[in-house]
């Protein structure tokens, strides 16, 4: 089908940083006494909001974080970040090959996105169309994100295209009534990654950019 608009997730999809954040929480949870790998991080908490991320990690493991406790992981992502965050391989180039309307639509609060996005040099291909899930009353897996994105760029959510990374952005984006690309190209994905996101709803799966822009344009 044609679309009129394609969404784009970022930590995962548009930058490679999903495992950076995994690591980085790993560290922060390890020096407050929790056992917990990366891996697990990824496994479990994947695509969440800040907020929600806490929450989880305060009811998981039975804990109560520090007060500061976002603004040192967010130090200590930003020192990764300078040093190893890289673009997904091929998404300048499709970005910039794209035919149709683009933004991108994350749970990441707007420094961490602008940050990542200024790093990779890829800013100035999706600025303005950026939303972060402050703009909404809900973030993923609620579909408020995506329906403001497609509302302020004019376009019908059925006409509509999401590459996700993660379980609740697929269901995000299924609840908003749109295409879900489930995208396992990023660093932090391993199997079952792809039956997962299936599971969730994905209607198609990509391993890399090639592959999402031909679905995109098929």
């Amino acid at each position: 089908m044609s679309f009129s608009l394609v969404i784009f997730d970022c930590d995962g999809v548009l930058v490679d940083s999903e495992i950076l954040s995994a690591e980085v929480e790993a560290e922060a949870l390890s020096a407050l006494g929790v056992k917990v790998t990366a891996h697990d991080v990824m496994q479990r908490f994947l695509g969440l909001t800040q907020e929600a991320l806490e929450e989880r990690f305060e009811h998981d493991f039975g804990l109560k974080l520090p007060p500061n406790h976002a603004e040192t992981t967010r130090s200590m992502l930003r020192a990764a970040y300078v040093e190893r965050l890289e673009p997904i391989p091929g998404v300048r180039d499709v970005l910039q090959s794209l035919p149709m309307p683009f933004c991108v639509a994350s749970n990441s609060p707007p420094a961490k996105l602008g940050l990542g996005l200024s790093i990779t040099n890829l800013f100035e291909l999706v600025y303005p169309n950026i939303f972060s899930a402050k703009l909404v009353a809900r973030g993923k897996p609620a579909p408020d994100l995506f329906l403001h994105a497609a509302k302020a760029l004019g376009a019908d959510p059925a006409d509509t295209v999401v590459v996700e990374d993660s379980v609740v952005g697929v269901k995000a984006a299924k609840a908003a009534g749109m295409t879900a690309i489930g995208f396992v190209g990023g660093l932090h994905h391993m199997p079952p990654s792809e039956e997962t996101l299936v599971a969730a709803g994905a209607d198609h799966i990509a391993e890399t950019m090639d592959e999402v822009k031909a679905l995109i344009l098929a």
